[in-house]
C-alpha cells in the first residue's frame, strides 16, 4: 500500500503454515482500532519456528517484513525479543506497574494526573489506538515518569509506548516491555534517549552522518536554510510522529533487533528520497523544515515501505562503536558549551552567526558552506583567525606556534591565479612533534581537503564513502602498535632534503575515549589510504598515496597539488601554485 489512508481491514484466516493464533497472544491488540489499521500483509514461505530463529535471521526477516502479516506474530515476536534485552538489575516490571497504577490512580481519571514534566513539548502520537488505549498510554508514561526520576528529556518516548500497546496483552505488559528497552546496559547500544543532553548529541550525529552519507541532501539543505543544525534536530520526529503508522510499524521491527544505528539509516534513507524528489528552485522561500516533514507524512506518493528500508540499508555506515564514538563526542561538545544531563529542554541556539564573519580569502557565504561540512560538535563555536600571512609573515614557523593547542584547524589558501582551496584538519599541530625527527602523519578520518573557487567540492577519507573498504579491528588488537613503516613510505614536501614521512602508532591515553575515526580502528588495506597531515620543519603535507592533496614549503610561499589516495581527490588548483594569502582558523570554545 503507497498511501497513508485508514482502511477497513478484511479479516481472514491465518495460514497454517505459521503455527501462531489468537488463542496465543490473548488480549492482544485490545487497545487498537481495527478499523483504522493498514491492511495485513501478504508474506510466503514464513517458518513456523520463527521464534527460535537465530538473532542474524531474525534481523534479515525482519527488514523483509515477516512480521507484518500477522498481529499475533509480530506482538509474540516483540514481547520475546524485549525480554531479552540486557537491561539493569533492578528495572521495572508488570507487578511494579500494577501495584503504582493501582497506587497513583485508583479510582481517579488519568485527566487528574499531569503527564510528566519530560514530555513538554514532544509530540504525542496515537496511531490507531482507541480513547481506551490512548488512556493507557497516559497512564503508562505517568508510571514511567513516577519510576524513572532520572528521565529528564526523552521525546520519542510517547510514539514508542504507543506503537508497543498495539501489540501489547496489556498496559502492564507494554509498560515492562518499555522499561526494559529504558534500563537497556547493552555497550554501544542505545534504544531511548532520556535528557535533553542525550538527545541533542544524537541530532548532531544524524547531522554529521547526514553531512557524509547524504552530501547532495546536506548542501540543498544549507542552502536553503540558515541553521541547519534546526532542521537535523527533527530527524527522530520524522520516524516517530510523521511516517504514517504502516510505515512506522516496520521501522519499529527492526529497531527493536538493531537499535539506535538502524534509525540513522531510515532518517538518511528519507533525507536521500526527500532529495530526489525536490529542486533547489523549489525550495527558495520555503521553510524547509515544514517541507520535510510534509514530505515524510505523504512518503507514500514516493516510495513504498519495502523501497524505503532497501535504501535504507543500502547506505553503508561505521561500525555501531564507531558511530557511538562519534556520539559521546558530541555529548563532550554540548557539556563545553554548558548543557547538562539534568536540564529540561530549552531555547537552544546552535547556529554560529558568521553575518560578522571576516577573512582576505573567503566570503561570510563561503565560509558558511564550509562550516556545514565539518563534524557537528566543531561548528557549534564561532571560527576564531589564529594565523595569516598577511598580518603573522610567511613563517612556517610562527604557522605552528600560532595553531598549537587548537583542535581542530581550518586551513584556507588563496593562490596567485586567484583560486581558493583548503583542508579540515582534525588533531592538534603538536602532535607532529611526538614522531621526533622523523615526519610522520597523523589526524583522523574526519580530515577532509575542499575546493572554494572556482567551483565549491569536499573530498572527504576515501572509507566515508567506501567503509566496506577498511574492516574494523577486533576489540582484541585495537591497541596494539602500528607496523614499522616500509620502503615504500611517501616523501616530504618540495624542498625537504629527502627525509620521509612515516604512519606513526597513536597512543591511547587512560580515561580518554578514542577519537572517531581513529586509523587503528580499521584494518586499512594500506598506510597510504590514512595519511591525514604532517609537518616538519622543511614544509607541510596534507593526503598521501600516489601523490599529495596539498604541499606547503617552509617559507609557505610555493605549494603543489595532485591526486593522493587519501582522500581519491583531483588537483585542488593549477598543481604547482604561488601563495597569494594563507589563513588558518580555529574554534572558539570560551
Amino acid at each position: 500500500m503507497l498511501g497513508s489512508s485508514p482502511v477497513t481491514v478484511v479479516i481472514t484466516a491465518e495460514p497454517d503454515t505459521w503455527d501462531i493464533d489468537a488463542s496465543s497472544c490473548p488480549g492482544c491488540g485490545q487497545f487498537a482500532d481495527w478499523d483504522r489499521m493498514p491492511d495485513l500483509e501478504q508474506r510466503a514461505d514464513i517458518p513456523g519456528d520463527i521464534l527460535s530463529k537465530p538473532k542474524k535471521e531474525l534481523k534479515r526477516l525482519a527488514r523483509e517484513g515477516c512480521w507484518a502479516g500477522s498481529r499475533e506474530l509480530r506482538a509474540r515476536v516483540y514481547h520475546q525479543l524485549i525480554q531479552q534485552v540486557s537491561c539493569r538489575l533492578v528495572t521495572p516490571d508488570a507487578l511494579v506497574y500494577t501495584d503504582v497504577a493501582s497506587r497513583l490512580f485508583g479510582k481517579q481519571s488519568v485527566s487528574s494526573h499531569p503527564l510528566p514534566d519530560f514530555l513538554e513539548g514532544c509530540p504525542m502520537p496515537t496511531y490507531c489506538l482507541t480513547l481506551e488505549g490512548v488512556t493507557a498510554l497516559k497512564k503508562i508514561l505517568i508510571c514511567i515518569g513516577n519510576l524513572f526520576p532520572d528521565i529528564t528529556y526523552s521525546p520519542a518516548l510517547p510514539a514508542l509506548v504507543a506503537l508497543l500497546l498495539h501489540y501489547s496483552e496489556g498496559e502492564a505488559q507494554c509498560f515492562e516491555n518499555i522499561s526494559r528497552l529504558i534500563a537497556s546496559n547493552a555497550p554501544h547500544t542505545s534504544y531511548i534517549d532520556q535528557s535533553f543532553l542525550a538527545h541533542q548529541a544524537s541530532c548532531m550525529t544524524f547531522g554529521d552522518l547526514a553531512n557524509k552519507h547524504c552530501p547532495a541532501a546536506h548542501r540543498l539543505i544549507a542552502s536553503a536554510s540558515e541553521n541547519v543544525f534546526e532542521v537535523y534536530s527533527e530527524w527522530l520526529s520524522w520516524l516517530f510522529r510523521d511516517l504514517p503508522f504502516s510505515y512506522a510499524i516496520r521501522v519499529f521491527d527492526v529497531y527493536l533487533l538493531e537499535g539506535q544505528k538502524v534509525l540513522y539509516r531510515i532518517a538518511l534513507a528519507l533525507l536521500k528520497q526527500y532529495r530526489l524528489s525536490v529542486t533547489s528552485a523549489e525550495l527558495e522561500g520555503t521553510d524547509i523544515k515544514v517541507e520535510l516533514q510534509a514530505f515524510v507524512q505523504n512518503i507514500g506518493e514516493h516510495a513504498t515501505v519495502d523501497k524505503l528500508l532497501e535504501r535504507a540499508f543500502g547506505i553503508r555506515l561505521f561500525s555501531r562503536k564507531e558511530i557511538w564514538l562519534l556520539q559521546m563526542a558530541n555529548r563532550k561538545a554540548l557539556m563545553e558549551r554548558g548543557i547538562t544531563m539534568v536540564q529540561s529542554r530549552q531555547c537552544f541556539h546552535l547556529a554560529v552567526d558568521l553575518q560578522n564573519f571576516t577573512s582576505s580569502i573567503v566570503t561570510a557565504q563561503e565560509m558558511r558552506v564550509i562550516w556545514s561540512w565539518i563534524p557537528e560538535r566543531f561548528s557549534l563555536f564561532a571560527p576564531l583567525l589564529l594565523f595569516s600571512t598577511s598580518e603573522d609573515g610567511c613563517s612556517l614557523q610562527r604557522f605552528y606556534s600560532c595553531c598549537e593547542g587548537y583542535e581542530p584547524t581550518v586551513l584556507l589558501i588563496k593562490t596567485s591565479e586567484g583560486e581558493v582551496c583548503g583542508a579540515f584538519l582534525s588533531s592538534n599541530w603538536s602532535e607532529r612533534k611526538k614522531s621526533g625527527a622523523t615526519a610522520g602523519f597523523f589526524g583522523t578520518g574526519e580530515c577532509f581537503v575542499f575546493t572554494v573557487r572556482p567551483e565549491m567540492e569536499r573530498y572527504e577519507w576515501v572509507f566515508i564513502k567506501k567503509p566496506e573498504l577498511a574492516k574494523a579491528v577486533p576489540r582484541a588488537r585495537q591497541r596494539s602498535p602500528s607496523p614499522a613503516p616500509g620502503p615504500g613510505a611517501v616523501t616530504s614536501p618540495r624542498g625537504a632534503g629527502g627525509s620521509h614521512l612515516s604512519v606513526p602508532a597513536l597512543p591511547h591515553g587512560k580515561g580518554r575515549l578514542s577519537p572517531f575515526l581513529a586509523t587503528r580502528h580499521f584494518l586499512l588495506p594500506s598506510k597510504t589510504a590514512s595519511m591525514f597531515m604532517a609537518g616538519s620543519r622543511e614544509g607541510i603535507v596534507i593526503g598521501g598515496g600516489g601523490g599529495r592533496a596539498l604541499s606547503l614549503d617552509a617559507e609557505l610561499l610555493w605549494g603543489r597539488t595532485e591526486r593522493c589516495e587519501t582522500f581519491d581527490n583531483p588537483p585542488l588548483c593549477q598543481e604547482d601554485f604561488k601563495v597569494q594569502l594563507l589563513e588558518a582558523w580555529g574554534f572558539q570554545n570560551t
